[in-house]
């Protein structure tokens, strides 16, 4: 019943404000919080919501600049327009004031403004449906609608307060605070969480830290848990590439052994570990590791005499041999 008359009111909410409302404006009854580290000086969005594909259109964020969520009956305009309206040196407060003051959908809005300073401004309409709130605090704002309780935004920003350690896994925590107090009335389907560099090089494609996305599962934070030790352990990876380059060899292997005790089960990063050591003359070391990725996949043993050519992989023709020779006895 209690599902049945959801329904009948969202329904009727939709038809008393056709007016207001836009085609491309969506009901996304959510959690969420945009956040910075005060170190770092890294700003993220983190939300959590019962509805396909959040990440698309609650968070917006810009290297420098600040973050935004919009919620509740999303008005996807706010992410671009107010990140234009922080570049024009006004406050948080001022960005939201001024956004909700040019929306005739107003009291269906929730809207959170963080800046590269940390200052925050958030926003809940007076007809979000309940329960619905907000709180913000220097370096965060955390906002909920239709949710099972109003101890949620509460939750949430104990739990990030209280937490310690890197941005993502913060705002995580406080994504999982607020599905332990009940969370979205109806239950789960999607999360994402974005990372931007507090400050901007003036290369965007270098300036966003992290795109991570469930656009659809029964426990999206869960995966989304997942999603973010793969994107650590590959941060290891690269780092161990870079010290590659600069010939550091035990800092790389250091990096390497790091991405591989998070995601152990990863033939790519046990591959090109393999192909490194190979590279540095350390066959030895190399071909325990070229046994394991073979056996498991030949796909691998096949790819691996084309890296010559790209300059890839680099050895003799001998070791090639051993290379190749490596995972035979499990292959019979």
């Amino acid at each position: 019943m209690k599902t049945i008359f959801l329904i009948l009111l969202l329904l009727s909410m939709n038809l008393m404000s056709q007016s207001v409302f836009k085609q491309n404006e969506q009901l996304v009854s959510t959690y969420s919080i945009v956040a910075r580290d005060s170190l770092t000086g890294e700003m993220g969005v983190a939300v959590q919501s019962h509805w396909f594909n959040v990440g698309a259109i609650v968070g917006w964020g810009e290297a420098g600049v600040g973050v935004i969520a919009t919620q509740s009956f999303v008005n996807p305009s706010f992410g671009i327009k107010g990140l234009d309206l922080l570049k024009q040196g006004k406050s948080p407060q001022q960005v939201v004031d001024e956004l909700i003051a040019g929306d005739e959908g107003r009291d269906f809005r929730q809207l959170a403004v963080l800046d590269a300073s940390g200052n925050t401004a958030s926003y809940t309409g007076s007809k979000c449906v309940d329960a619905a709130g907000n709180i913000a605090g220097k370096n965060y704002s955390v906002q909920a609608n239709l949710m099972l309780s109003d101890k949620v935004w509460g939750e949430m920003e104990k739990a990030f307060n209280e937490s310690t350690g890197r941005l993502a896994e913060r705002m995580i925590a406080s994504l999982e605070a607020a599905q332990n107090v009940g969370g979205d009335i109806r239950g789960m389907q999607s999360a994402s969480i974005m990372v931007w560099k507090g400050n901007s090089t003036g290369k965007p494609w270098e300036d966003k830290l992290m795109d991570l996305r469930v656009e659809d599962n029964p426990a999206p934070l869960e995966e989304l848990k997942r999603l973010l030790t793969v994107h650590r352990a590959y941060e290891h990876m690269n780092a161990g590439d870079v010290a590659v380059e600069k010939n550091d060899m035990t800092l790389a292997m250091n990096e390497y052994n790091a991405a591989m005790e998070m995601f152990p089960d990863n033939l790519e990063m046990k591959f090109w570990t393999a192909v490194t050591l190979a590279n540095t003359g350390r066959i030895d070391e190399a071909l325990p590791l070229f046994n394991i990725v073979f056996a498991t996949d030949k796909n691998w043993k096949t790819l691996t005499p084309r890296l010559p050519k790209s300059g890839l992989l680099n050895v003799s023709d001998e070791d090639m041999k051993k290379i190749l020779n490596a995972g035979e006895k499990n292959e019979h």
